[in-house]
């Protein structure tokens, strides 16, 4: 998705100024090493605030949290607190505070309470109503910042204490079901001939869902998987390779996809799946990084636009449902991988320019 506007004429996109790190600590959204604020803070510190019209609002950090606090607020539970599932090691500390600190700040009545998935098993119960309790306080709302891949469980006890919060009242973000759609191999599956089919009724819109997809395909041990993985060993350059995890650096690109499957066995390859290679425009800008060139040299890049939002609701009706911000992910267009947390791409921000504007520059 890129970003767009209601002007009546096309316009095109590409960044003015940039800020990162030589290693992030910040991954999923532009409210993480920085508030939303800051890049048009900086913009009008280097004389251009007639440019930030150009910068469209986003409002990330406040929008995941009010939607937090309208989940508890449907929980209806005065004295019922958010619950934030962390790793045994935060690398996502700052983003993980501001979250926190936003919540406390503006709703001073909600106690938020961080734990690991090793801690709600250790202090974590049902009560006789199926609510969560952790000690003598109830939750309301569990935030998953952690239990996305299978190195958050260490044994047996936190995938007890993930079943003890599903089978819960409390309020999961995100939900099973979504947690679920956001993995790769239920991607691939969504992305198969008339699977779509099952879940939207108007073929109008099963039409405008599919044009989203690239090509995902199954390495799995049947005759569809088969052909895939013939097809990598063939045209490995047409491809990546990626896995169950989050975070940037563990996909095979390209000319390491052969080695790489002819490695694993047909059950440890059904765990990956194989998808086209995106080729995205490509921008110029600057990289800036402790020790790199200064003045910083003008570089191709690309970049990877997300939009954020809330829905909640149950199988039979959507409370709310609604945009709330976005991020912008930018990485050397000669870089395979962009993951932010992994220090391989930079936090941006959309600039957004009439294409007409853009001629006359030029």
């Amino acid at each position: 998705m890129w970003p767009t506007t209601r002007s009546s004429s096309p316009r095109r996109w590409r960044r003015r100024s940039r800020w990162t790190s030589s290693r992030p600590i910040c991954s999923t959204s532009t409210a993480r090493c920085w508030r939303t604020g800051s890049p048009r803070f900086v913009l009008s510190e280097l004389g251009h605030a007639d440019k930030l019209h150009n910068m469209p609002n986003n409002k990330a950090l406040s929008g995941l949290c009010d939607g937090m606090v309208k989940a508890w607020d449907i929980y209806a539970k005065p004295k019922a607190v958010i619950l934030f599932i962390i790793e045994d090691v935060s690398y996502n500390i700052c983003d993980q505070r501001f979250h926190e600190f936003y919540i406390r700040e503006t709703y001073p009545h909600i106690k938020v309470l961080r734990r690991t998935l090793t801690e709600v098993h250790r202090e974590g119960k049902l009560g006789l109503g199926k609510e969560l309790l952790l000690g003598n306080q109830e939750v309301a709302v569990i935030y998953f910042r952690a239990g996305y891949e299978p190195g958050h469980y260490h044994s047996q006890a936190e995938w007890d204490a993930r079943y003890l919060m599903e089978t819960s009242l409390a309020i999961k973000c995100p939900s099973i079901h979504y947690h679920l759609a956001g993995t790769k191999k239920v991607q691939q599956a969504l992305a198969q001939p008339a699977v779509l089919e099952r879940f939207i009724n108007d073929p109008e819109e099963i039409k405008a869902v599919g044009k989203i997809f690239t090509g995902l395909y199954s390495l799995d041990d049947n005759e569809a998987g088969n052909a895939s993985y013939e097809m990598a060993l063939r045209t490995p350059e047409r491809f990546v390779l990626k896995p169950q995890r989050e975070g940037g650096g563990n996909n095979v690109y390209g000319v390491d996809i052969p080695d790489a499957l002819k490695r694993m066995s047909r059950v440890e390859r059904s765990a990956w799946i194989l998808m086209d290679l995106i080729h995205p425009p490509l921008t110029k800008g600057y990289m800036v990084r402790p020790g790199g060139d200064m003045p910083p040299q003008i570089v191709d890049m690309v970049s990877e636009l997300g939009i954020f939002g809330v829905v909640i609701g149950d199988a039979e009706h959507i409370v709310h449902n609604y945009q709330a911000g976005h991020m912008l992910r930018t990485k050397l267009s000669t870089a395979n991988e962009g993951g932010v947390a992994a220090g391989l791409g930079a936090l941006d921000s959309p600039y957004l320019i009439d294409s007409d504007d853009d001629d006359e520059e030029n």
